[in-house]
């Protein structure tokens, strides 16, 4: 997700639904669909919301810290804020330029700035030292970065929204450095997330709010899952995956929270009307993760309108993440 600092702001969202047919035939041309698209319904009934922080100003991503506290980014003000258990919020950097995707390893916070802000190539991929405060630039020049995903082999991810030459996917090697610009080519994607085998990704065409399935090892092979029909545009954001295999998706211009069943392509509205009084488009929930709630789980949103939610589900949802904290990831 983008926010309309730079002359970008998000182009693609009020680009005329011409230019969205175009897209959906070229992402038809590469990507064979795996199920029928269908209508989102509405399943709000026994989701539980309420608020655990308020008036941050617009939010982007958000990081567990694994001890009932978040990480999360700021793009609107160019921060990055802790949230503790309590509600305790905390500025830890400021003067970011659109910062984005976060996930932490160990001690290190990887985040991801210049989201949107430019097409030339100004985005970073930075680590910052949860003990010492200490932040290290690990990569420069990145075009329009938005979603970052850890892999099960201490790789990195990165998603680049990048408008309007699609840039697809990068890969990059914490243990060596290692940068593989282009890894996948899949067009305008956000967020990522991994499948329940972890095998595979899925991460969304932000353009013809589909999502794709993309193979770890194949990655020109992405398939179209499903899409949301949620009004003209619902502006997929990031998601989160769980090992009972259900997606949930954040809808930054809709002001929705989808789940998705990607073994039928089934979509349902679990939550709504989360979305600012603002006519500038994102303006809805931007983030979603799956963290510890007690001895369960529940979902964390992050939204444009400065809110941090927590979505607890009604019994006998799943909600357990595909890496759960009683996995072990290996360290960068």
């Amino acid at each position: 997700m983008s926010i309309g600092v730079g002359a970008v702001h998000r182009i693609h969202r009020l680009l005329s639904s011409a230019c969205a047919t175009a897209a959906v035939a070229g992402l038809m041309a590469t990507a064979p669909v795996a199920h029928a698209e269908t209508d989102g319904a509405s399943c709000t009934e026994g989701w539980q919301a309420d608020i655990l922080a308020s008036g941050l100003g617009g939010l982007e991503n958000l990081e567990t810290d694994g001890g009932g506290g978040f990480y999360m980014s700021g793009i609107v003000k160019g921060v990055l804020y802790h949230v503790d258990s309590s509600g305790e919020v905390t500025t830890l950097l400021s003067g970011l330029d659109n910062p984005a995707g976060l996930r932490l390893v160990g001690d290190d916070l990887y985040f991801l700035t210049g989201d949107g802000t430019a097409f030339t190539g100004t985005g970073t991929l930075r680590r910052y030292n949860v003990t010492t405060g200490a932040v290290t630039t690990l990569l420069t020049g990145l075009v329009q970065p938005n979603g970052l995903l850890l892999l099960p082999d201490g790789d990195l991810l990165i998603s680049h929204l990048s408008i309007p030459i699609p840039v697809g996917m990068s890969r990059y090697r914490p243990s060596t450095g290692e940068f593989i610009p282009h890894w996948s080519n899949t067009p305008y994607p956000n967020g990522i997330a991994l499948t329940a085998d972890q095998t595979a990704v899925y991460t969304e065409n932000d353009f013809t709010s589909q999502v794709l399935r993309i193979p770890l090892d194949a990655p020109t092979a992405a398939t179209v899952v499903a899409g949301v029909h949620d009004g003209l545009f619902p502006g997929l954001d990031d998601m989160e995956a769980t090992q009972a295999g259900q997606i949930y998706l954040a809808g930054d211009t809709s002001g929705s929270v989808y789940s998705m069943d990607p073994a039928t392509g089934s979509t349902c509205t679990i939550a709504t009307g989360w979305q600012t009084s603002s006519p500038m488009l994102p303006n809805g929930p931007t983030s979603v993760r799956i963290a510890r709630d007690g001895q369960g789980w529940a979902l964390y949103v992050t939204s444009i309108d400065g809110n941090l939610r927590r979505l607890r589900p009604p019994p006998g949802v799943d909600l357990t993440p595909v890496l759960a904290d009683t996995d072990v990831v290996p360290q960068a």
